[in-house]
């Protein structure tokens, strides 16, 4: 009888994760649809309709956790996040599945993010970062001296492992993208996201789902100075040694 209760539920939660994902694409490209007019008008992306399109963002993504929640295809606890969307913090989060960045930029208001360029190729994407204000990663000197003007009054997001950790769990981080923090950041704040069992990872198929409900543990770690890792040495050298601390401090949070 258990083994049956448990194919049973794991069916209801492969129906529960087809209709989240059709619900996805569909809510994604809709939404999209109304912000195409400030995603294709420049004189329209001014930062107080950017701050509207994030909030309809977060609100659209909130609603897909929320129904993801009570589906029973997941769960989740989020602690500290108060601390979160301060003008001039830079947030580094571990990125060990699809659905981080929803629950970041659905749960940290007004929050800019740093994403991947080739998002922008995607229909359902598109309008949205244009119309946010986001940042397409090209790892060029725009983007730094974008990031700096943005931190004078925002907060903006980073995922320094650039893509999803892979199955081994292993957390490689960017050094150019602690460089951001360490340049143009009042704080840092890392963001320690622990998923148990593991899913929604890189290359992984939508219905290969595990054995039991997901759960996510979201936490807000301590603030960093930048000042106090740039106050004794140059910057490459402090970000070199930064890295390394929070690359071994998200690794040991998360496992």
């Amino acid at each position: 009888m258990a083994e049956k209760a448990l194919s049973f539920d794991r069916i209801r939660r492969l129906i529960a994760t087809a209709v989240g994902f059709v619900f996805f694409g569909i809510a994604g490209a809709i939404f999209g649809l109304t912000l195409l007019p400030d995603a294709l008008n420049k004189k329209n992306r001014t930062l107080e309709r950017q701050y509207r399109a994030r909030r309809k963002n977060a609100a659209v993504w909130r609603a897909f956790l929320a129904y993801l929640r009570i589906s029973g295809v997941l769960s989740f606890t989020l602690n500290g996040f108060e601390r979160l969307g301060r003008p001039g913090q830079v947030i580094f989060c571990n990125h060990p599945s699809l659905l981080d960045v929803l629950f970041m930029v659905g749960h940290v208001r007004d929050v800019n993010c740093i994403v991947k360029k080739d998002l922008l190729n995607n229909p359902v994407m598109h309008a949205q970062i244009l119309s946010c204000g986001y940042l397409p990663n090209d790892e060029s000197l725009e983007l730094i001296e974008q990031a700096d003007e943005i931190l004078q009054t925002q907060c903006l997001l980073i995922f320094p492992e650039g893509t999803r950790t892979g199955w081994d769990n292993r957390i490689h981080l960017n050094r150019g993208a602690v460089s951001i923090g360490l340049r143009s950041a009042q704080v840092i704040t890392p963001v320690i996201i622990k998923m148990t069992p593991p899913n929604f990872k890189k290359n992984q198929p939508w219905y290969k789902i595990p054995r039991r409900k997901i759960h996510y543990e979201i936490m807000v770690g301590e603030d960093i100075d930048p000042q106090t890792w740039l106050r004794e040495k140059p910057l490459p050298i402090a970000a070199r040694r930064l890295t390394e601390y929070l690359q071994n401090h998200l690794q040991q949070e998360s496992t």
